[in-house]
């Protein structure tokens, strides 16, 4: 698999903005499929405990989520609810915190054809701490999940594609 490129900004109030892309050898609609599949996230993607649309209009989600791990023989868990807006046509999955264990959670998630075939997956992030919490140690966790999360996507989306290619060839048989 291609290796991830990170970047991290270091803003100021506990502020971070971290990016991380990753390029697939898939169509869009392959990938779009995944990340829009919210109900099934918690299947295929690492520390997350649950995931539930709570409501849609059109191409505005709702969407309720939390996510668990251990850090240092402790148990931190954080909860968030997102309001996402589907721009397929753009290839871009946009989302804001509307509540949740952060004072800010923003980001959108990016798909774009590769020059070289395929396309560019990319994950934005800006996540501001709550007074109290160590943005260090946050910072550590979302560098080492932003890779973990979109190799989870990856290889969902390759996973799938691959089933739909087994089950294309069956039906030609």
């Amino acid at each position: 698999m291609e290796p991830i490129e990170q970047q991290i900004e270091r803003l100021p109030n506990a502020t971070r903005r971290l990016a991380a892309q990753l390029r697939l050898p898939l169509e869009m609609e392959a990938v779009w499929a995944v990340l829009t599949d919210y109900d099934r996230l918690t299947s295929f993607i690492p520390n997350l405990i649950s995931s539930r649309v709570v409501s849609r209009e059109g191409l505005e989600v709702v969407l309720e989520q939390e996510g668990a791990q251990r850090f240092a023989g402790l148990r931190f868990t954080a909860k968030v609810t997102l309001e996402l807006r589907e721009r397929r046509p753009d290839g871009m999955l946009d989302f804001r915190m509307v509540s949740g264990d952060f004072r800010r959670f923003e980001g959108a998630w990016f798909l774009c054809p590769d020059p070289l075939g395929g396309v560019r997956l990319r994950y934005e992030v800006l996540i501001q701490a709550c007074r109290g919490m160590p943005i260090g140690l946050i910072e550590q966790r979302l560098k080492e999940d932003l890779s973990m999360n979109l190799r989870a996507v990856a290889a969902e989306a390759m996973k799938r594609n691959n089933a739909a290619s087994v089950e294309a060839e069956a039906a030609i048989s």
